[in-house]
């Protein structure tokens, strides 16, 4: 295996174009965010998140994903929004969660380390299979609704119902990754399963995949009868995230600069994949995306008897980095 960066063409998946990164308009949101906090906001923050910010994501995503986001707690990303629900589920008497097969390997690493083990529930053409789900045992359920990863499928609206009834049914928890949802190209995104039942809910989602991981930084959206628990644990963790870079984001949310980018990446990751579905369809015709025309990775289908295993290998011979979705055999 090559050292990281030392692959000539990198598409492992689940990274944005981190040379698209506005580093100007950081930049000044930086300055004047750090402008606009009180001698106060300086010192220890307030575990839940810099009140500006979480202003301005509640009407964000009121507007861009029509959520009542109220109560939103800034975390370090989704992953620390996984690891503070994973501790709670583990305090309630949980010891398993149910994930999607194939997903993501860190998510279910995650929830592993708390205590919860993680039980794969195969998903297809509909997203998450709510049958198999039941049959699990298990009462919480980690889905990556709007973008599943990494098959690219979207939970149709019959598994939506199906999967909230079953939460009420077994008095279950459903934790929303809102994965790759600003990433549609062909149509807007499907909204979130939480405006359907925000006292089943848990919805995730984070700066990772818009503008870059490195920010750490995200937000998590309870239920409301474990809002309490959730910024309590945040504040036992870590006594909150820093203030600075909260308030940075908050004056890129306030002014514009969030969206602004947002619709360059869209329209750059929209030319990269038409590019290499064009290209493929040319060099490769027998191979097939997968998944609806969305997200920051292509998942293609190779032809039956195709050993994916030794391709894997035969490329990064090559330099090329072209892993296998994770998961998958």
């Amino acid at each position: 295996m090559r050292e990281a960066g030392r692959w000539r063409f990198d598409l492992r998946p689940g990274l944005p174009a981190l040379s698209a990164f506005p580093r100007g308009e950081w930049q000044a949101a930086t300055r004047a965010g750090l402008a606009a906090l009180s001698d106060d906001q300086l010192g220890y923050p307030d575990p839940q998140g810099l009140p500006a910010l979480r202003a301005e994501l509640a009407a964000y995503l009121g507007r861009v994903r029509s959520l009542r986001a109220g109560d939103v707690v800034v975390t370090h990303g989704v992953a620390e929004g996984q690891a503070l629900l994973a501790a709670l589920l583990k305090a309630d008497g949980h010891r398993e969660i149910g994930v999607e097969s194939p997903t993501h390997p860190g998510s279910a690493e995650v929830f592993a380390a708390h205590g919860v083990r993680p039980v794969p529930v195969p998903v297809d053409e509909e997203g998450i299979s709510v049958e198999h789900l039941a049959r699990t045992g298990c009462r919480a359920v980690l889905v990556t609704a709007a973008h599943q990863f990494p098959l690219g499928v979207v939970l149709g609206p019959a598994r939506r119902r199906a999967l909230l009834a079953w939460a009420r049914e077994c008095d279950g928890l459903v934790l929303e990754d809102d994965y790759d949802a600003e990433h549609r190209y062909d149509r807007p995104a499907v909204g979130p399963v939480h405006t359907l039942d925000r006292d089943r809910v848990a919805y995730l989602g984070s700066v990772s995949k818009v503008l870059a991981p490195a920010l750490r930084l995200g937000w998590l959206v309870a239920p409301p009868a474990l809002h309490e628990r959730v910024v309590e644990r945040k504040r036992l963790s870590d006594l909150g995230c820093s203030p600075l870079p909260q308030a940075a984001f908050a004056h890129l949310l306030r002014t514009g600069g969030y969206d602004r980018h947002l619709r360059r990446s869209r329209q750059l990751y929209r030319r990269r994949r038409d590019a290499l579905i064009d290209a493929v369809a040319d060099a490769l015709p027998a191979w097939r995306p997968h998944g609806v025309a969305a997200g920051l990775h292509l998942v293609l289908r190779l032809p039956d008897g195709a050993d994916d295993a030794a391709l894997e290998r035969a490329l990064a011979r090559r330099g090329v980095h072209a892993p296998r979705c994770p998961g998958t055999r």
